[in-house]
């Protein structure tokens, strides 16, 4: 009880220091204790080489490695007041869909500097999203730049695939995990979808809103050229034989040539650095698996 009312007298303070102004990218005045919401945004403070202030993370964020050694405050979008204050940060950095929203108003009247970072699907949301944390963090200009340029390059090299190699456009799905016997899938609005985009291609499921649980003869019919699933999704069935047979993908236009890649979610989904390298891998795969 009295560690409550001390981390709420501690939450008064920052009433009367901080106010409740919404800073956005513009730099923040203490860094010297940052907590990490969400596993693009840490990936991209270690990306930066930023990361030695980083007192805290949630659960999504695994990578890399070294990250795991930092205390956890829980889940993205199931996190608690008290959990957060408890490491006595002075800067908060979440992806967009932290929450939930009664605590991120409670946040911002607390005594932490609170940035939600803006998620766009897509690679230029990528170098976005990375400019918007060097720039809250403080790093020098040249250095940001040069980070950048390197994931410009990236995105500049799938932009030059998906003009050379999609005379006509490869359609993909992305499954994120199984629900009984059905698939859960990419549909419109979604970050699958968004990178699907992202690769040039055309989301075979698309007619879906968000992310849902589809019928394999729905998958079928729209004829997918090319599976992405997630290791979450693929552990169970160990090898892609199985996993084409048990759900009855083997019948789908990319199961009959074995056009199946398996990514890690994060690294897939996830919209940091990590992202740029996967959809350029994927582009070099699928054009070798699928003939034009």
């Amino acid at each position: 009880m009295q560690r409550f009312i001390f981390l709420l007298l501690f939450a008064l303070v920052g009433i009367i220091s901080h106010g409740n102004a919404s800073p956005g990218c513009t730099k923040a005045p203490d860094t010297s204790r940052i907590v990490a919401v969400g596993g693009s945004v840490t990936e991209v403070i270690f990306y930066l080489n930023l990361e030695s202030n980083l007192v805290a993370r949630d659960i999504t964020s695994n990578f890399p490695p070294e990250a795991l050694e930092l205390p956890s405050v829980g889940y993205v979008r199931s996190l608690s007041t008290e959990g957060v204050l408890s490491v006595s940060p002075t800067l908060i950095l979440g992806e967009s869909d932290m929450g939930p929203p009664f605590v991120i108003k409670q946040f911002r009247n607390a005594v932490v500097d609170l940035r939600i970072i803006p998620d766009t699907f897509s690679g230029k949301g990528i170098e976005d999203k990375v400019r918007c944390v060097g720039q809250i963090l403080g790093l020098g200009k040249q250095k940001l730049e040069q980070k950048l340029n390197e994931l410009s390059v990236i995105n500049a090299k799938i932009k030059g695939s998906n003009a050379t190699r999609s005379i006509s456009r490869k359609r993909y799905i992305i499954i994120l995990m199984m629900r009984g016997t059905s698939p859960f899938v990419a549909g419109a609005g979604t970050s699958g979808d968004g990178f699907i985009k992202m690769l040039g291609g055309v989301n075979a499921m698309a007619s879906a809103n968000g992310w849902k649980p589809v019928g394999i003869e729905s998958i079928i019919g729209n004829q997918p050229d090319v599976i992405i699933v997630t290791e979450r999704a693929f552990k169970p069935f160990g090898n892609i034989e199985k996993f084409l047979s048990q759900t009855g993908l083997s019948a789908s236009r990319a199961g009959k040539v074995g056009a199946v890649l398996v990514e890690d979610g994060m690294s897939l989904l996830g919209f940091g650095p990590r992202t740029l390298i996967v959809a350029q891998n994927i582009l070099n795969k699928a054009h070798i698996m699928v003939k034009e």
